[in-house]
């Protein structure tokens, strides 16, 4: 279990949320772990807090945001530890937006930056040697608010609904090359993400659960998947309303919190 034989996996935004409840789950189903994050001062604890044997992890600080920093990381990953057998890209970011002002057209390029582009970026390093190898695992962990806009959501769901359109793209292309394409949807994960919102959440699912349910997906090469599944019947109907009765179903609906509000 602590040889580089055992498989390897790549999890940005491991510092927290879902990104560390995955770090976990492939951990105690005999992983190696490569940990990408801005903050790894929090990896490092939270490694210690779990008594990680130090031979099957490594700490790898970079921005997804910055194409330059994410690339470097994976490239630094098959140099120390080899070719990821599973490229998990989490690391995302949730926030609010008014097109009304013009500080949150930034916020926007900056949710696309790291929701988007950092995902692509954070899959180059990996994809050509993968398919040479025949076989790996690019996960793109997406949101059931890619299905409907919502109101005050403009760039959480369109970078979401960017990152499926993305997947699946990119499955298309590795067709038949070995190389499966996972597209995670996530509903409402009790994370620091979420803690703020300050509207229902239905099905709430603890992060644990989650990555346990991930990690089966994952390893079976499951296209496509919505966790915990009542989300992905809530998005089935959701994707079929009309416009006008979304329209109607979200009105008066309280918007996530734009950049600095309290």
């Amino acid at each position: 279990m602590n040889t580089p034989s055992s498989p390897l996996v790549f999890i940005t935004g491991a510092s927290s949320g879902i990104g560390q409840a995955l770090a976990a789950s492939f951990y105690d189903a005999g992983y190696r772990l490569a940990l990408v994050a801005r903050r790894t001062g929090e990896i490092e604890a939270w490694a210690a807090g779990r008594q990680l044997d130090a031979s099957r992890f490594q700490i790898y600080s970079a921005d997804v945001a910055q194409t330059d920093s994410i690339v470097a990381a994976g490239t630094a990953c098959v140099e120390r530890q080899g070719l990821p057998d599973v490229v998990i890209a989490n690391a995302g970011i949730s926030v609010g937006i008014d097109t009304t002002e013009r500080e949150d057209i930034e916020v926007m390029t900056r949710t696309f930056a790291t929701n988007n582009v950092g995902l692509m970026a954070t899959f180059h390093p990996f994809v050509a040697a993968m398919r040479q190898r025949g076989s790996g695992r690019l996960v793109g962990i997406a949101s059931v608010a890619a299905i409907r806009g919502l109101p005050g959501h403009g760039a959480y769901c369109a970078s979401k609904a960017g990152v499926v359109a993305y997947c699946e793209s990119l499955r298309g292309e590795l067709h038949k090359s070995g190389v499966k394409v996972v597209t995670l949807c996530p509903g409402y994960i009790d994370t620091p993400l979420t803690q703020g919102n300050r509207y229902g959440m239905p099905f709430l699912m603890k992060a644990e659960d989650f990555a346990d349910q991930a990690l089966r997906a994952i390893e079976a090469g499951t296209s496509y998947r919505v966790i915990p599944w009542q989300m992905g019947v809530i998005a089935k109907i959701m994707r079929m309303l009309p416009n006008a009765l979304l329209d109607r179903a979200v009105q008066g609906r309280e918007r996530k919190k734009r950049s600095g509000e309290s």
